[in-house]
């Protein structure tokens, strides 16, 4: 297999370790990362399609490439997205490393039928000569180097702005989720019909998108008397979700059991709320 598609591999298997193993919190993770969603897949994909090496240009080899990873890694996402997996980081580094590998094969297979005057190979002099070749050739028209020069500094620009973005990512809106599940986990089957008496099961849940530590407190209240206060903690991004059990005595109709949320002590008014409609009938005799 050629030095390329043999580096192509390589970085396939790197990936893998230092993404899906402890030495994912090693630096090189994110540089690691950004090449084999912004350049491989591409890379390998264009060396399977066009095996010779008149078959494009340096240039246009390495345009091409960033391109078609840009559309690959998608449309990898799409299929994931109907699969048992998902969209996680586990399905989409595996897949990204099993397509690398399955083209860098194809690839190989392909050149391999070529004879060797044929064959693309990547020899890094020679490519660089290629490229000062495609800026500084003389018969080339003023416009068609100026396109190649923009088309250089495009893929440049487009690169950095992407590493700047991922790497120092822009704080997005702060807020908090908040939300009742029935007491199977799911948003339907709540305990509107109970039993005055009788202890009634809600999963009450809490995800923290405020960009630091906050401290809650959730408290359920009826006829605005509390009888069920909760604190918790939460690091940003970190989600709190338990059942919570409690027990109404007042029988009645439509009455308002709410949930409510505070922020930091302060209880002045709360800062997210939910509410449940409930019947509460008697106790039958014993």
């Amino acid at each position: 297999m050629a030095a390329d598609l043999q580096a192509a591999v390589v970085l396939a298997f790197a990936t893998l370790i230092f993404t899906l193993t402890p030495l994912a919190d090693l630096p090189v993770r994110v540089p690691l990362g950004l090449f084999m969603v912004l350049f491989v897949p591409g890379y390998v994909l264009i060396a399977a399609l066009f095996p010779k090496k008149d078959d494009l240009d340096g240039i246009e080899r390495v345009a091409l490439s960033f391109g078609l990873s840009i559309a690959v890694v998608p449309l990898i996402g799409l299929g994931l997205n109907y699969t048992p997996w998902g969209i996680r980081l586990t399905p989409v580094v595996v897949s990204l490393a099993i397509f690398t590998i399955a083209m860098a094969a194809a690839a190989n297979w392909r050149r391999t039928s070529l004879s060797p005057e044929e064959r693309f190979q990547v020899r890094f002099r020679e490519s660089f000569n290629n490229v000062k070749k495609e800026i500084l050739e003389a018969d080339k028209s003023r416009l068609d180097k100026a396109l190649t020069i923009i088309l250089i500094i495009t893929i440049i620009l487009s690169i950095a702005a992407l590493v700047y973005v991922i790497v120092t990512p822009k704080q997005g809106e702060k807020f908090t989720e908040f939300y009742i599940l029935g007491p199977g986990g799911k948003a339907y089957d709540y305990p509107t019909q109970v039993v005055a008496g009788n202890k009634s099961t809600v999963i009450v849940g809490v995800v923290n998108h405020e960009y630091s530590l906050v401290n809650y407190t959730m408290r359920l209240s009826m006829d605005n008397v509390s009888f069920y206060d909760q604190n918790l903690s939460l690091q940003h991004n970190q989600t709190w979700e338990q059942p919570v059990s409690y027990i109404i005595n007042k029988t009645g109709d439509e009455q308002k059991l709410q949930f409510l949320l505070y922020k930091e002590g302060n209880f002045t008014g709360p800062y997210r709320d939910l509410h449940l409609w409930v019947n509460v009938t008697r106790k039958g005799p014993q």
